[in-house]
């Protein structure tokens, strides 16, 4: 594990600073991130318009006209340096996957690569305990922390211009569950009906960073319930502990 005691703070263009943890994509660097993040949204600094945590890092957006960068800083230095339980407190949910077919076109081909059986990577693939990192890329795309590593694998040599929405992905040591249709460098292991983001839903957003998951199989029938009632808005995902 690689992460700086101290933090560094980088000038992100001149309304912008970023609290940067560490150099790698490590869950003790992730917590150290939303933990900053978590304090700022209880204790807020003012001129600070929006906070954007990251693997790695805290992207702090600021009104340069209320709060200069290096009087920023040294409001933000002693929040780092306090011991915190900040963190926001954890949620697990269970989100329902069909694998396979037309569903995750990659699955067979993943199962070859690394010599398993489709049951045996769906059963490893189900049986891990994932963690919200981050969302970026598109809304509601979740990077997931807790892969197995039997099942890390290279992303394809050539990104797909569109990949459907839904898709339950494995990219690297990465997993991940992609909300909106899209362009995708991963592998396509399964499709959920789970909107982790909706518009007309409140809240729009159904994941957050911290959050725990856990993947279960459903069947096609299954699914094709499912994603009407989360076309209605309904989260269909089910909370398990709170």
């Amino acid at each position: 594990m690689e992460f700086e005691s101290s933090p560094r703070y980088l000038p992100n263009g001149d309304t912008g600073l970023t609290v940067e943890f560490g150099s790698v994509i490590d869950d003790a660097v992730n917590r150290r991130v939303l933990a900053l993040d978590c304090a700022l949204q209880k204790n807020p600094i003012k001129g600070i318009i929006e906070t954007v945590p990251t693997y790695r890092s805290l992207l702090v957006h600021y009104d340069p006209a209320a709060i200069g960068f290096n009087a920023l800083c040294d409001l933000i230095r002693p929040i780092v340096a306090r011991p915190s339980s900040n963190e926001p407190v954890t949620r697990r949910w269970r989100v329902p996957v069909v694998y396979g077919g037309a569903f995750g076109i990659d699955l067979d081909g993943v199962a070859r690569a690394h010599e398993l059986t489709t049951a045996e990577l769906i059963a490893r693939h189900t049986g891990a305990d994932y963690r919200v990192a981050m969302l970026g890329f598109t809304p509601g795309f979740a990077y997931l922390s807790g892969l197995s590593s039997s099942l890390a694998t290279p992303r394809r040599p050539s990104p797909r211009g569109l990949t459907p929405k839904g898709t339950i992905s494995i990219g690297g040591h990465q997993a991940g569950i992609q909300c909106l249709a899209g362009p995708s460098g991963w592998h396509l292991l399964g499709q959920t009906p789970v909107r982790t983001f909706h518009p007309s839903r409140d809240p729009m957003f159904l994941l957050e960073p911290g959050d725990g998951v856990t993947f279960v199989e459903i069947s096609p029938v299954e699914f094709e319930r499912f994603d009407r009632m989360a076309e209605r808005g309904e989260r269909v995902a089910e909370l398990i502990a709170a």
